[in-house]
């Protein structure tokens, strides 16, 4: 039977703490274990530096050398050297090489004491086959910043709740442009954001306004990703953990009714239930089958979820699968405040 067929037959600093929803009576949800966040103090790596080496490696999806020449090419211009892993090139189907192959290459960059940082060559699917088997324990002893999105909240998610290590969540190598010159200018600073996040820079952004904000304040860790992904990671040892957290969320190629199911999601797992605030980046929608219209927008979605709650909500943010998709830093606490006039967001 068609799926569909089938279901439709039954978004100034202040020093108050996060703005904490009210959980519904009503409702139950799943309780996870206490996580490594609530245990672990925030490990932070340390910042790069002129000279710092920053590896690429292809742990979901494949890509060529000839394809990452672009962003090695920038990365060396601002001063850093980079180290390309030994999957850059290989194909197994739509993966980077064989699972065995990408373990290994992102284990050994795992290991790598050169390393500062490991950028991710490009999301796809595959980083949910490996990250059971890679041993991130010498992250404690020499933390890296782990690079990517898409498929790569997998990693960003797993590092958060296991060893509260903060991450970056940016574009990869495949969204450098092959001519920096020719480049428009929201990718251009979209890029650009990756460097700002590594060095230390302040990270502010400008979110446009949309009538569908709700106005708040929060402030506490920045955690989320891909939306499909953080529901794929709910009841492993990879899953999140978001009271008392800001949480963002962005997707591609889902249909409408699927994007609803996942915020269902998010509100009967307890998601919502102590979320300091949201932030709704890009969603790509997947248009409906003829006859099959869903007939609500994501802004309808997300605010008819949102309703049991007083969090703060904001639409909009330049985060996903396009071109204005700038980097965050995962893990490091942020400021939202959401005015009626304005929205301010930003790492503390």
């Amino acid at each position: 039977m068609n799926r569909k067929n089938f279901l439709s037959s039954l978004l100034t600093i202040g020093v108050a703490g996060p703005v904490l929803a009210t959980p519904d009576p009503t409702r139950t949800h799943v309780t996870t274990p206490t996580p490594a966040t609530d245990t672990l103090p925030l490990l932070v790596p340390p910042f790069l530096r002129y000279g710092d080496i920053i590896g690429i490696t292809c742990p979901a999806g494949d890509i060529t050398a000839k394809e990452i020449q672009p962003a090695v090419d920038l990365i060396e211009s601002w001063g850093f050297r980079v180290k390309i892993g030994d999957t850059v090139g290989k194909k197994d189907f739509i993966f980077g090489g064989t699972d065995e192959e990408r373990a290994a290459d992102f284990q050994q960059m795992l290991r790598d004491p050169e390393l500062s940082a490991i950028l991710c060559a490009r999301g796809g699917y595959g980083a949910v086959h490996i990250v059971d088997s890679l041993d991130f324990s010498p992250l404690k002893a020499k933390p890296k910043w782990i690079i990517g999105f898409s498929d790569i909240t997998v990693f960003l998610c797993h590092l958060h709740t296991n060893l509260n290590l903060a991450s970056i969540h940016s574009k990869m190598c495949n969204s450098f442009p092959d001519d920096w010159s020719k480049a428009e200018p929201v990718q251009a600073d979209s890029i650009l954001s990756i460097r700002q996040a590594l060095t230390g820079g302040k990270m502010e952004y400008t979110v446009p306004l949309h009538p569908q904000n709700r106005a708040g304040y929060a402030q506490g860790p920045l955690v989320g990703g891909n939306l499909k992904t953080i529901e794929s990671l709910a009841g492993t040892r990879s899953d999140i953990d978001t009271a008392g957290k800001i949480l963002f969320v962005e997707d591609t190629g889902e249909y409408l009714y699927s994007i609803d199911r996942m915020f269902w999601h998010l509100q009967r797992t307890g998601k919502l239930d102590r979320l300091a605030g949201l932030v709704v980046g890009g969603f790509k929608v997947k248009p409906d089958d003829p006859g099959e219209e869903y007939g609500h927008s994501v802004y309808d979605i997300v605010a008819e979820r949102v309703k049991p709650y007083s969090f703060p909500v904001c639409f909009d943010f330049p985060v996903g699968h396009q071109r204005n998709n700038f980097a965050l830093r995962v893990g490091m606490t942020h400021t939202l405040e959401v005015k009626p006039d304005s929205v301010q967001f930003f790492s503390v």
